[in-house]
């Protein structure tokens, strides 16, 4: 029995590295043209290169090791019950549960691999190769506010824009920290001035708010006002990754200062402040949803193998393609549950974070019921 075990995993193992190697290559390959792209257009020297395409290599894991597991589990259970092996392993007393047990530990094992991944080293890959890039593209002259997330790469200061078209701004959110100022405009205009290294923010229809240090609050409204920050003292000015690319630890910190930035915003009958109010609560959403999908996306393993090894028996097939096709489906029905979670992820009315669950849930009970048939041999 121990043989067969032992031949199962290393037929496993050797299917999944096969896999996972095939898997990253694929999808490294979109982000590698467009890597050669800036190569050949003078943008990115060799080095440059090959330290963006290593950088890439862990946050393509994320995706290519469950997906590399599930197929190795159709391929090797496929071929295992099409060469009449289970037949023979049933005829000797040993049943399918404990020729899938030392598959599922190590099922298990990849999960703890993957949370790594997922929470860890893939994000902080990522946003290692998006600052690379950044370095390489833009300088000074080249500054943007990136849409639709908290913006803390400015000492002193807190940012949010929804919209940024060519440095024109839509609804825009300053919190000056020293001032204790809060400004909220419908429109502003960046411009850059790379002699002094200043950037002017140049506001329009705003409404400011400063908190005394005796608790009072102070409101007025201007046409115009430009807000001007001093570049000299920032060291890197996209130093913070963008939410999908932030570690774990990364994420309890932005959403604990997404918590106190709620707390900051006063209350008031104004429309526009009921606004950034809801605007803040979908960015809390946002970082909470991205926990959660980093966490449910480290068992997807666990849930394919258990759904892999009775469907590689229920298919009884040696055909490569068919198991690759296979697995390639259930990946594709996973996925989608992920995808439907991150559409969703600035909507709290419907629970996005807990849309990043049900594939696990789903798939889990269906292969744990697949399993006890197959091991029944019905």
């Amino acid at each position: 029995m121990k043989t067969l075990h032992k031949y199962l995993a290393r037929q496993v193992l050797a299917s999944l590295a096969l896999a996972v190697t095939v898997f990253t290559f694929v999808l490294l390959l979109g982000n590698v043209l467009k890597i050669l792209t800036l190569l050949f257009g003078g943008t990115l020297k060799i080095t440059i290169v090959l330290e963006v395409i290593g950088l890439l290599v862990p946050f393509v894991l994320v995706f290519a090791l469950p997906i590399g597991f599930i197929t190795a589990t159709l391929l090797v259970f496929g071929r295992f019950s099409a060469d009449q092996e289970l037949t023979a392993a049933r005829a000797s007393g040993i049943s399918l549960l404990s020729l899938a047990t030392p598959i599922l530990l190590l099922s298990l094992a990849c999960c703890g691999l993957c949370a790594w991944i997922n929470m860890d080293l893939g994000p902080r890959s990522r946003a290692a190769y998006n600052l690379v890039i950044e370095h390489a593209k833009n300088d000074l002259a080249n500054v943007q506010l990136p849409e639709g997330r908290l913006i803390y790469d400015f000492p002193g200061y807190i940012l949010h824009v929804d919209k940024n078209d060519q440095g024109n701004l839509k609804n825009v959110m300053i919190f000056e920290i020293k001032k204790n100022t809060y400004l909220q405009a419908e429109r502003g205009k960046v411009e850059i001035d790379t002699a002094k290294k200043q950037m002017t923010v140049n506001l329009l229809n705003v409404t400011s708010i400063t908190v005394m240090t005796n608790g009072a609050s102070q409101q007025n409204f201007a046409a115009r006002w430009p807000e001007t920050i001093d570049l000299n003292s920032t060291n890197n000015l996209n130093a913070k990754p963008k939410i999908s690319d932030m570690s774990f630890s990364q994420l309890q910190r932005e959403l604990q200062e997404r918590e106190q930035l709620l707390t900051m915003i006063p209350a008031t009958t104004n429309s526009n402040w009921r606004a950034e109010v809801k605007a803040t609560e979908k960015l809390i959403q946002q970082a909470r949803s991205q926990m959660h999908e980093q966490i449910a996306f480290s068992f997807a393993c666990f849930g394919f193998a258990l759904v892999g090894i009775p469907l590689g028996i229920r298919v009884h097939r040696r055909e490569t393609n068919i198991g690759i096709a296979m697995a390639l489906i259930l990946v594709l029905i996973y996925y989608s549950f992920v995808i439907l979670g991150t559409s969703l992820s600035s909507r709290p009315e419907f629970f996005p974070h807990l849309i990043f669950w049900v594939p696990n849930f789903i798939f889990q009970a269906v292969g744990a019921v697949l399993l006890w048939r197959a091991n029944k041999g019905i």
